[in-house]
């Protein structure tokens, strides 16, 4: 990681928009290092490296269906009423090369995925011959060593060409990109056994507050559970980071300071806290960072989730960027996605940060109070396209403490600042999040 340009210190009581807090963020981001692995271990990883094929795939020509490469102008004449007769000179299975060339008025049975013979130049699937149809009346049946073709082929019919799928030197994969299921398989096709990939991005998960007990803890009088860090751990393994737990940290300078440095010592690339970013009595973590880095404190003209900090804390010759998230657990949630999520992935070296977005037409009146409002959203695909609900588990309320709304949503619905209030059936942008 290197070292970031210092900030100066900086707090206001106006409401900065999403898109300018966002490019603040990922504008002091650089990618973290690269790292060779196996293959086997590349599923989620961030490409680092262009992957360009060596070989053409396939590597010669073969037979797309089970049946007979044949040379297609001796099936011209075919009909289901006058067959034409064929020899069958060989017989080829899949993972053989054939070692004789197909005569004129010649058949070579042919397996699917096998080379086809030179001489040949089509295969007819088995479903067109004597194979599987019996004789028309008149006709003679085949001999063991014949096949009658009920229907012509043209030149290249039911054959795979050399590089049909990949040309050799062409860019099979470009670096940046989050490798799923299918992208191991072509790696796997041209040969990668190593891929060189950013490693996972550490990113401490601090959750303030002298209300929080930990999740195995009894509730007493005045205190919640740490739900938060938890989320928070969930939310970056999700988007290929690795979780740094630090636990619960109080709410005095001491304790702030001390679980911030045990952090910084563990060698994380991305600091996330939750709560202690707002205005209250309590909110001390402003404190503690302005003297740990430099850093600033942001109002967002976002709903839920208002109150921000981001800047960097110094350690060593290193300088540490950190999100301080709401401590409302909606609220923690949404920046998380709006916020930490476009980090998490720049830092991880991805150059694409936007969810997957759907236009819905929203099934009820909503109301918004002048910031960008992601409400929660239940979206299901009708026969008309898709329809979003706000109310997807019958509470009328859309709370920043109701966590569960994030249960039963799999959408944001996204209500623009300058729009007050969208009656039902308006169309409305929603973010997919799963």
């Amino acid at each position: 990681m290197v070292y970031y340009p210092a900030m100066k210190t900086h707090s206001t009581t106006a409401l900065m928009p999403v898109e300018q807090a966002l490019k603040k963020i990922l504008e002091k981001l650089q990618s973290v290092e690269r790292e060779t692995i196996p293959l086997v271990a590349g599923y989620g990883r961030v490409l680092a490296r262009a992957v360009t094929s060596e070989i053409n795939v396939p590597p010669f020509v073969n037979s797309a269906m089970d049946g007979y490469a044949v040379a297609a102008d001796d099936t011209a004449p075919a009909t289901p009423e006058r067959p034409v007769r064929l020899k069958i000179t060989a017989n080829i299975p899949a993972g053989e090369s054939p070692s004789l060339a197909l005569a004129p008025g010649a058949a070579a049975r042919i397996m699917t995925g096998a080379p086809v013979p030179p001489g040949a130049d089509a295969v007819v699937r088995f479903e067109d011959t004597s194979e599987l149809l019996a004789p028309p009346v008149g006709t003679a049946a085949p001999a063991d060593d014949e096949v009658l073709i009920y229907h012509p082929v043209k030149a290249t019919d039911n054959v795979r060409p050399i590089g049909e799928d990949i040309r050799q030197g062409q860019t099979v994969l470009a670096a940046g990109r989050r490798l799923r299921p299918q992208d191991i398989g072509v790696l796997a096709a041209v040969g990668q056994a190593e891929i060189e990939v950013y490693r996972r991005p550490r990113v401490a998960i601090l959750a303030t507050g002298d209300e929080l007990v930990e999740i195995d803890q009894p509730i007493e009088p005045g205190k919640i559970r740490n739900s938060n860090e938890y989320t928070h751990a969930a939310a970056v393994q999700k988007y290929g980071g690795e979780p740094v737990m630090l636990g619960i940290a109080r709410d005095t300078m001491q304790d702030l300071t001390a679980k911030i440095r045990g952090g910084l010592e563990q060698g994380v690339d991305l600091f996330l806290t939750s709560a202690g970013v707002s205005v209250g009595d309590f909110d001390m973590v402003k404190n503690v960072l302005a003297a740990e880095g430099e850093m600033q404190f942001w109002q967002v003209a976002i709903k839920p989730g208002k109150p921000l900090a981001f800047g960097m804390l110094r350690h060593k010759n290193r300088a540490v960027p950190l999100i301080g998230l709401p401590g409302n657990p909606v609220a923690s949630m949404v920046a998380f996605e709006v916020f930490a999520r476009p980090a998490l992935l720049k830092l991880g070296g991805q150059d694409h940060y936007e969810k997957t977005r759907v236009i819905a037409t929203l099934a009820e009146d909503v109301k918004n109070s002048g910031r960008r409002h992601f409400m929660r959203g239940l979206v299901q695909l009708e026969a008309d396209g898709y329809r979003v609900t706000t109310r997807g588990s019958g509470v009328q309320v859309q709370g920043s403490g109701i966590l569960t709304s994030m249960v039963w949503a799999n959408g944001l619905v996204v209500i623009p600042e300058k729009t007050t209030e969208l009656p039902a059936g308006s169309s409305v942008e929603v973010w997919i999040l799963d």
